[in-house]
């Protein structure tokens, strides 16, 4: 009996390891946590503690099975919250960080569908500071352009195809599922990449249409940047690989926000119809050096110029921004670093782009200068 038992559960533990050998499923995450200073804000010095500021702390699952042949069902299910008091983050949704589910084939590349983020996000933004380097400090103002991965696009679907001598393209569509209101909220996107060697390039562009204008749609109300008819993003990047210890790297960005009626960082909004439309034009040059493998620094500087039109005049604010950070890796999971960002705001448009604001400071400047400094450090796991 001990032996015919034997028998039979030796075939089934074979083929309960072969099932578990063609899947995956990981938890990962990583925590972002220190303190802030601010040389103005709203007239004041400010002290925080702030949770996130270079790369957003998270925890996720990510997982894939293998179909055969080449092919696999994928999913992830991202997390973002705040360590100083627990609550979640991108407005409070469980997965607000990316909800998705799909299929990925090494021949014909990857389809998903959910919470995702865009192509300008997945393929431009790596060549800003913001998305790839310092995080917030670094970010372009109000982060117009995305850059510093502010939103992310629901209800969406995205296509990502294989690398092809060094190209790689994306496409998505956020629908707005709405009856009767197939434009209201929705969102389209592409953008391409390609490498070569030590060069790296890509472009990118993505419409939004009445981004967080319903419940239910593209763009999230609680978590998009501007309220706006209609919203584009045009995206361009270069960079340059050194040996193994330098990078510079060249962004640029151009955005039209055209019938906006708020920006979600200002404390007082335009009066309503009194905005015809914003636009910037942001020019960043970066570059990383590494004095150690496990030792580096990396410099942003960024120039912004807006045209502001409105039904009483048309203004042109300026913004100068330099930020620093110096990062030191005790292990593999674990970093300690120091930043600094000073930005300078010239404009006379009567609203608050007239007023230094660095993402990441206690509040917009009294003045048209701002400083912030950052003592951090970062674990993953």
């Amino acid at each position: 009996m001990k032996k015919s038992m034997l028998a039979v559960a030796l075939p089934a533990l074979a083929v309960c390891s072969v099932a578990h050998a063609q899947s995956s499923v990981t938890l990962y995450g990583l925590i972002d946590e220190g303190l802030n200073f601010t040389s103005n804000a709203n007239g004041h010095h400010g002290y925080q503690m702030v949770s996130g500021d270079t790369v957003g702390s998270r925890w996720g699952i990510r997982g894939s099975e293998d179909l055969g042949g080449g092919l696999s069902a994928v999913f992830r299910l991202e997390n973002g919250f705040n360590i100083n008091n627990g609550a979640l983050g991108q407005g409070g949704a469980e997965f607000g960080r990316q909800a998705y589910v799909g299929l990925s084939s090494n021949q014909y590349g990857t389809l998903t569908m959910g919470t995702q983020y865009d192509p300008t996000v997945d393929m431009w933004s790596g060549f800003t500071s913001a998305g790839n380097l310092i995080g917030d400090l670094s970010a372009h103002p109000y982060d117009n352009d995305n850059a510093d991965w502010d939103y992310r696009i629901h209800n969406s679907v995205k296509y990502v195809s294989p690398t092809i001598a060094g190209f790689t393209g994306e496409a998505m569509y956020g629908f707005s599922n709405e009856a009767g209101g197939f434009a209201n909220n929705r969102m389209y996107s592409a953008a391409g990449s390609y490498k070569l060697g030590p060069i790296s390039a890509a472009v990118a562009y993505m419409k939004i249409n009445a981004g967080g204008a319903t419940s239910t749609g593209a763009l999230s109300s609680s978590t998009s940047v501007f309220t706006a008819q209609s919203q584009q993003n045009i995206d361009a990047g270069l960079s340059y690989t050194f040996t193994n210890n330098a990078v510079v790297s060249l962004a640029y960005s151009h955005v039209d926000v055209y019938n906006p009626t708020s920006n979600a960082y200002f404390s007082t909004q335009p009066e309503a119809g009194s905005q015809n439309s914003w636009k910037f034009d942001n020019y960043e040059i970066n570059g990383q050096y590494f004095f150690k493998p496990d030792f580096w620094l990396a410099a942003a500087y960024t120039f912004t110029q807006a045209h502001i039109a409105t039904t009483t005049g048309n203004f042109s604010p300026k913004w100068n921004q330099v930020s620093l950070m110096l990062d030191y890796d005790i292990s593999k999971r674990t970093s300690v670093y120091v930043q600094g960002a000073y930005q300078h705001a010239d404009g006379d448009t009567g609203l608050e782009f007239d007023n230094a604001s660095i993402i990441g400071s206690a509040g917009t400047s009294s003045s048209g200068n701002q400083m912030v400094y950052r003592v951090a450090m970062l674990h993953r796991f």
